[in-house]
């Protein structure tokens, strides 16, 4: 087995021991910084203020949670497990409460915390890309594509958004910049039939990864979500295994629709993985809470900045630390 995450990622780890992995980790806090500033702000202050750690003081965590996109069920788990640990009287001082602040926070990602493993089974590994306009989806393509092509797969791209010339073009530009092969046909084409050809080529040319593109579609609009489908169905009639991943990209500058969106996806095809984009721009970061508390599917990256190295594999702990360190 062929892994490429936290427990694969050999030569990263080495780069990502003692200084490395110290300006990693600043590099992170730099891209959540938005949303942040939203949960920590005053926080020590607002603890300190209450002069004890009470109910009051709850209603205003509660209260900051929800203004960071956390959502309604993941701040209500917060909240009952600090309530929980206050009337066991475990909370004495601002520096516990903010810790076990933390690790209800954390509770909450780490069954959602799983690297994107590729499999080698004789066949290329499809990973089929889906997600609403304008999220990021093209461009997580081109990065994935270069962070698995760095570990040492063969790696082909298929550009199934045909509806889009510009989506052609961008990826076409990735396929070139990192040396990988792109599979595309004219514009309007049948996408099922572009991923199609690109599965029969990557199988012949035993290409270790198959990332495929699709149109970005309003998760509203029931009869995309069923080309959706149907792309599925005919990569299933060639082998039942694919695709491997359904990756469904998100912005995180749209909040709390993020959550809508990947409700919508999944229903449809149901997602093997979400990859949530644009952290470094917003303050609403915290729906990536909402979403693993909804759902609990993993999440396999998140994007904090344009260069191909700020897709990053999701990790629970250091992505809560990140948010509370100034």
């Amino acid at each position: 087995m062929l892994k490429f995450g936290k427990s694969s990622r050999s030569g990263e780890e080495e780069s990502e021991s003692g200084a490395g992995r110290a300006g990693l980790f600043s590099r992170l806090k730099q891209g959540l910084n938005k949303t942040g500033s939203r949960l920590r702000e005053g926080m020590a202050a607002m603890v300190a203020g209450h002069g004890r750690i009470d109910a009051e003081l709850l209603d205003d965590i509660e209260t900051r949670l929800l203004s960071a996109d956390v959502g309604l069920e993941a701040t209500d788990r917060v909240i009952s497990g600090l309530q929980g640990k206050l009337d066991r009287r475990s909370l004495s001082d601002s520096g516990e409460f903010v810790a076990a602040l933390k690790d209800e926070l954390t509770a909450i990602l780490t069954p959602c915390e799983q690297p994107l493993q590729v499999t080698s089974q004789g066949r290329p590994f499809v990973v089929l890309m889906v997600g609403v306009n304008g999220a990021g989806k093209t461009t997580t393509i081109g990065k994935l594509a270069r962070r698995l092509r760095d570990e040492g797969h063969s790696v082909m791209l298929a550009a199934g958004d045909t509806f889009r010339a510009a989506a052609v073009e961008q990826l076409q530009a990735w396929g070139e910049r990192n040396d990988v092969p792109v599979v595309a046909q004219a514009a309007g084409a049948d996408s099922a039939a572009v991923i199609f050809d690109a599965w029969q080529s990557a199988r012949a040319k035993e290409i270790d990864v198959l990332i495929a593109d699709t149109a970005g579609r309003l998760h509203t609009r029931d009869n995309l979500m069923r080309e959706l489908e149907k792309i599925v169905r005919v990569l299933r009639k060639q082998d039942e295994g694919i695709p491997d991943e359904i990756l469904l990209v998100l912005d995180a500058t749209t909040g709390q629709n993020a959550v809508n969106q990947a409700e919508s996806f999944h229903k449809s095809t149901s997602l093997t993985g979400i990859v949530l984009t644009k952290l470094d721009g917003t303050a609403k970061g915290g729906v990536v809470f909402a979403i693993a508390k909804r759902f609990g599917i993993p999440l396999r990256f998140i994007g904090i900045g344009e260069q191909a190295s700020d897709l990053r594999p999701f990790a629970a702990r250091e992505f809560v630390e990140a948010l509370f360190s100034d």
